[in-house]
């Protein structure tokens, strides 16, 4: 298993294959939380659930930072208190190890 965390998220390009099912079970695995496989395996989702309002906001800043610095972006949907984030690799139109790193940099802000 590798250090997810300790990995920095790289620009991908055009041409490199998403993942196959295989090696998203595998990424799964490493993460903290049961993150689900959505859109015919092109993206992972998780909610994260907050006591309020104020508490979702402040971590949407925390992965917004996060996302800038990585250069990996995910989609995030604010309800009063939870925070849905999907995320996928525009630029091969599915998964690929940037999502699975991002995935547990937010896990560890949560």
């Amino acid at each position: 298993m590798s250090n997810l965390k300790a990995q920095k998220c790289v620009p991908c390009e055009d041409g490199i294959p998403p993942y196959t099912a295989e090696q998203t079970a595998i990424h799964l695995k490493e993460l903290k939380n049961p993150w689900e496989v959505v859109n015919d395996g092109k993206m992972i989702k998780h909610e994260f659930k907050f006591k309020k309002f104020t508490d979702s906001i402040a971590f949407v800043d925390k992965i917004a930072k996060l996302a800038e610095k990585e250069g990996h972006h995910p989609d995030m949907h604010i309800f009063y208190n939870k925070v849905v984030i999907e995320l996928t690799t525009h630029a091969i139109k599915g998964l690929s190890l940037n999502d699975f790193i991002l995935a547990a940099k937010i896990e560890s802000i949560a």
